[in-house]
């Protein structure tokens, strides 16, 4: 029966939402609930063969509530649907259990086929604000992704995933004895960056040291080819002769006089 469930599906609303403050404020004023509730009348209908009669109804809830919901999707328990406005699930999407999507997320399909095309989400999943999950993927358990990110690729299990394409900034441990605790909008607000910045930010810095070095092995380069001054030094053949001639300043580019002038160089041998 579509009601059979309906105090937790408010008890869930209460425990997630703030804003919620009673039983009858979230019976009467929360699309999501309404949309839930009429897919609980049409999906058995649409299990039964019915296509004509599960998609009016569909079409009814999406006119009322913003939320449309194909007949042949599979909803678990204690889905919350916060804002519900713009929300699609396709027909093959599965949801699983304690599963919080919220306003303008698409469980949409990339293929044309009839088979599998829609996404499934594992229990505890939570899917911010502007989510796209696309295709026959998988999002493991008590996984988040963030607002507006475009998810194309299976996510492993506790993982935070933003961007387009989105990817994971964090994974947290999930199993019998440990779980996520609950991220509105399914986005980190602790201080993650988003992983495209960070990679910028890596590749910016590593440039800045390249250059560096590059910087530093010009200069050296420069300075082994630089014509520093050679001072060139003679002392007289005889033996008892404890004078130096004077040092002649010799550049490797031929830029001294002495050098140049031959004669000259000569004739101070022979004055010598």
């Amino acid at each position: 029966m579509p009601f059979a469930r309906l105090r937790e599906d408010i008890r869930t609303i209460l425990e997630k939402d703030p804003a919620a403050r009673s039983a009858p404020e979230v019976l009467f004023c929360y699309p999501g609930l309404h949309a839930v509730l009429f897919h609980r009348l049409s999906h058995p209908l649409w299990q039964r063969g019915w296509r004509f009669l599960p998609r009016l109804i569909s079409h009814i809830a999406k006119v009322f509530t913003g939320v449309e919901i194909h007949p042949g999707a599979t909803l678990g328990r204690r889905l919350f649907i916060d804002h519900a406005t713009g929300v699609v699930i396709g027909e093959t999407a599965e949801v699983g259990d304690d599963v919080t999507l919220y306003h303008g997320v698409t469980l949409g399909g990339t293929s044309l086929h009839n088979g599998k095309r829609h996404p499934t989400l594992s229990d505890g999943v939570i899917v911010g604000s502007g989510g796209q999950v696309l295709g026959p993927i998988t999002i493991g358990p008590e996984a988040r992704v963030g607002a507006n990110a475009v998810v194309l690729s299976d996510v492993p299990s506790g993982a935070t995933v933003v961007g387009i394409p989105a990817r994971v900034v964090r994974r947290d441990r999930v199993d019998a004895e440990h779980h996520c605790e609950f991220q509105a909008y399914g986005t980190p607000t602790d201080g993650i960056t988003d992983p495209v910045a960070r990679a910028i930010t890596g590749l910016t810095d590593r440039m800045g040291r390249l250059m560096a070095r590059v910087d530093e092995l010009e200069r050296q380069l420069a300075e082994s080819r630089d014509p520093d001054r050679i001072e060139i030094g003679t002392r007289g053949t005889a033996p008892d002769d404890d004078d130096h001639h004077p040092t002649i300043p010799l550049r490797l580019d031929g830029g001294s006089e002495s050098a140049a002038d031959p004669a000259a160089r000569e004739r101070r041998v022979a004055g010598g």
